[in-house]
């Protein structure tokens, strides 16, 4: 099944979406594509589309994909010439014509337009990528820090706080680290690691806190968890790990492993449910796509302790694609798939996922789990 998924990806996803969601006439991206028409609906353009289809052309490049670097450079472009903030940091909302709509500075789309800097270093000389990154990662560490631990949601800044901008605060940091071979990176990606065990995780329940009180207290009892964050957690941890000489396989990586295995699957999909409670209790709504994608990348370091989850987290990803290239973005309580437009910035979560599963995966780690049933 990974085979299949990896063919769907290169063969079908990747050439459509260069064909169809790159707006090459105003230099920009679509934000969607409707599954009948492949049009964008959208009047808007986000950073974090920008900067995530930058990631993903990126990667298929690197896989031979014609064109693909011309869509990187049409990405970093219009993060240089329309999204960089004259005080610092970028814009995060944008009218079809480039125009800014909103000049709010985004912890979370931040943390992508310093992965989108890195992944593009793949394809665009490296120089001036570097002293962008750092320029970034300078500015979130002046700017967006914060007195109680962590880092502003935002210039203004809102509450709640989240773990999840942290979370890809880290990626970012770790891919930065692996383009530029700078250790200011790989040191600020440890100092999210130790926030994440002193402050994100919860030991008691042994899971992911999602929202914050401006202190970092988690908010509600029991709180919300979504699997999918633990599962991206968990390959987050490993590759810091490998980063950074740590151990592989850390005491929270296993329990939040644990917690998604006993609570997170629907045992009638399978299906990595969007939340639950901190108590194991379901919570309504579906499944969505993102899910399953960070799914294939926790069971794929487990697969000799667990070989049952990397077949079935595949199988399950593959149910939502469709032959042509899109996807349907989430599956609804009564188990049909939605026919809403496939969002383009899903399209980062299944190049990360799938190419991870098929290139070059560490050694598998010891974590262990039920088997289906």
């Amino acid at each position: 099944m990974q085979n299949e998924l990896w063919s769907w990806l290169t063969q079908r996803a990747w050439p459509l979406w260069l064909a169809h969601g790159v707006d090459w006439q105003a230099g920009a991206f679509h934000e969607c594509l409707d599954l009948a028409s492949l049009r964008c609906p959208a009047t808007f353009r986000r950073l974090r589309v920008v900067t995530r289809q930058v990631f993903s052309f990126s990667l298929a490049h690197r896989h031979g994909l014609p064109r693909a670097a011309e869509a990187v450079e049409l990405g970093i472009a219009f993060l240089r010439r329309r999204a960089a903030h004259p005080d610092g940091g970028y814009a995060w909302r944008f009218a079809l014509d480039g125009r800014v709509l909103d000049d709010r500075r985004d912890l979370y789309d931040h943390a992508f337009v310093l992965l989108a800097l890195a992944s593009a270093a793949a394809v665009l000389p490296a120089a001036a990528l570097r002293q962008e990154a750092l320029a970034l990662d300078a500015f979130v560490e002046h700017r967006l820090t914060h007195a109680e631990g962590g880092y502003l949601e935002s210039l203004p800044p809102v509450l709640p706080r989240r773990q999840n901008p942290h979370m890809h605060l880290l990626e970012a940091r770790l891919a930065a680290a692996e383009a530029f071979g700078e250790e200011s990176f790989l040191a600020g990606a440890t100092r999210l690691v130790a926030l994440f065990r002193q402050r994100f995780f919860q030991p008691a329940s042994g899971t992911l806190a999602e929202f914050y009180s401006d202190n970092l207290t988690a908010l509600a009892k029991p709180h919300p968890v979504e699997p999918g964050h633990h599962c991206e957690w968990i390959w987050l941890l490993d590759w810091h790990a490998r980063l950074a000489g740590g151990p592989a396989a850390p005491r929270e990586a296993a329990a939040l492993q644990a917690f998604v295995d006993a609570h997170g699957v629907d045992p009638g999909t399978r299906a990595l449910r969007d939340q639950v409670g901190s108590d194991g209790t379901p919570l309504p709504g579906g499944a969505r796509l993102w899910p399953q994608a960070e799914r294939l990348k926790s069971a794929m370091l487990r697969r000799a302790a667990a070989p049952w989850d990397a077949p079935e987290a595949a199988a399950v990803l593959a149910s939502y694609l469709r032959p042509d290239g899109l996807w349907h973005e989430r599956r609804l309580p009564d188990g049909t798939l939605s026919g809403e437009p496939a969002p383009a910035s899903s399209l980062y979560h299944l190049s990360s996922a799938i190419a991870f599963a098929r290139q070059g995966t560490p050694p598998p780690v010891d974590f262990p789990g039920p088997p289906p049933g």
